[in-house]
């Protein structure tokens, strides 16, 4: 009698569309802005909804980033392939984040972006905002920890990433039955942790939309018309970078930007709705090696990414420095936006580091120009929430591209595999449906070739 509740053999149990946490956090997103809208006293009070579920994602991204990378590295085998696998991922990440600062700069030229923003001319001294954290000096302090168990609670990921590599490194050189033992033991830990990023995730239409009731309700009556122009416009670039030079940089590696963006669109649909990339990297460092991608290039290049390729964070930084140069009417020439380009291939650096993130990043870059109001910095905080969102999600998927075209070029990546994943990404969701919950790691070990165990 039991038996003929089942589903025929050979034939899956039908999915409503609801059911899938993409889906889930789309529709969170929806009623956020209706919410926030309608009720903009009320949503006030939901920022405490989005903040938990991020420091709820945070409890595992250190361990996890720490566990992917020193795991990267023993995958290699040898320490000269890991250094070039490392190496190529830093030139890839400063060519870039250069051309993504120049396209910010282009934008903000060819638009006059701040122009005309008689309001912000006025404006009186704002308050102190976070002083150099964010620079070349800070940047280089916070880069080695003061202890081990300081790098995973002072939210300084770089950190994590630099005692992962030292760790990886002192791995490769134990003796082979050690590095096993070694490795087998970072396997069975990493596992716990995607487990509990599981559970943590099914909370994650709830999180999304008490952050987007909070920053509706909060920003979206009080935005100057000048800021709003700046939001759009900061959109419109990122898309084009996206489309454009993404685009280009996938085309040459034989893969479809567009197809890449539908195989990740659950991760990036969380990062929009939580403006936070903290909140997709776990899913991408499980995802990415099912789509065919090597564990020790996805271990390598996408926490490090974190750190060292924010393309988002760069046109952000371009964008809105033309914008108080504009507003507050200081001239800018070709000397000085070559000047800044400087200060914010370094500055730019820093986001991963800082707490308050890209903002934060932005008042170092001001202040360390000397010449740009740094009152004006204050401003542009109000809107910050609504472009952290692009933010977010354009330094996500940069960091996917970067992870893709690096194993394509470096021959760790399994070509049939991921264009199998790109022309239908559900295939991963019925692979899951099939496989033992309890042995996520079968499947992965079986799409990523070449990954010594």
């Amino acid at each position: 009698m039991g038996s003929a509740e089942q589903p025929p053999p050979g034939r899956r149990p039908k999915r409503h569309w609801y059911a899938g946490i993409g889906n889930q956090v789309l529709i969170s997103i929806a009623l956020g802005i209706a919410v926030g809208a309608a009720f903009p006293q009320f949503s006030a009070n939901l920022k405490v909804v989005g903040d938990t579920f991020l420091d709820l994602i945070k409890i595992g991204v250190a361990p996890l980033v720490f566990l992917t990378v020193v795991m990267g590295i023993t995958a290699a085998g040898d320490l000269k392939k890991a250094s070039r696998t490392g190496l190529l991922a830093l030139i890839y990440f400063e060519v870039v984040s250069t051309v993504a600062l120049l396209l910010g700069l282009l934008a903000g030229n060819l638009s006059g972006v701040g122009i005309g923003a008689g309001a912000l001319q006025g404006a009186g001294a704002a308050e102190e905002v976070p002083s150099g954290e964010g620079g070349d000096e800070g940047f280089l302090a916070t880069v080695v920890p003061a202890t081990f168990v300081g790098a995973f609670s002072s939210g300084h990921l770089l950190q994590v990433v630099v005692i992962a590599v030292l760790l990886g490194i002192g791995v490769l050189t134990l003796a082979p039955p050690v590095q096993a033992r070694f490795t087998a033991g970072l396997e069975t830990v990493s596992e716990g942790f995607f487990a509990l990023i599981n559970v943590i995730m099914r909370l994650a239409p709830i999180g999304t939309f008490g952050a987007i009731a909070y920053s509706v309700g909060t920003n979206g009556s009080a935005m100057l018309l000048a800021l709003a122009e700046l939001v759009a416009e900061y959109w419109i670039v990122v898309i084009l970078f996206v489309l454009v030079v993404l685009g280009g940089i996938c085309l040459a590696a034989g893969v479809s930007v567009l197809r890449l963006l539908r195989a990740v669109r659950t991760e990036l649909t969380l990062v929009l709705g939580t403006a936070s990339s903290e909140a997709g990297l776990p899913g991408l460092l499980k995802k990415l090696p099912r789509m065919g991608l090597s564990r020790q290039t996805v271990g390598l290049v996408m926490p490090t990414g974190y750190a060292f390729n924010l393309d988002g964070t760069s046109i952000y930084l371009a964008l809105c420095t033309l914008f108080l140069a504009n507003a507050y009417g200081v001239p800018m020439g070709v000397e000085q936006q070559l000047g800044l380009l400087l200060i914010m291939l370094l500055t730019s650096k820093g986001a991963a580091t800082v707490s308050g993130g890209t903002f934060v990043v932005f008042a170092s870059t001001v202040a360390a120009t000397g010449y740009l109001p740094v009152d004006g910095v204050a401003i542009l905080f109000g809107v910050y929430r609504v472009m952290s969102m692009a933010i977010s999600a354009c330094n996500t998927f940069g960091n996917v591209v970067a992870t893709v075209v690096i194993a394509r070029f470096n021959g760790d990546l399994d070509r049939a595999r991921l264009r199998e994943v790109l022309a239908d990404p559900a295939v991963l969701d019925r692979e899951a449906d099939e496989s033992d919950p309890a042995e996520p790691s079968a499947r992965t070990t079986a799409a990523t070739s070449g990954s010594p165990q």
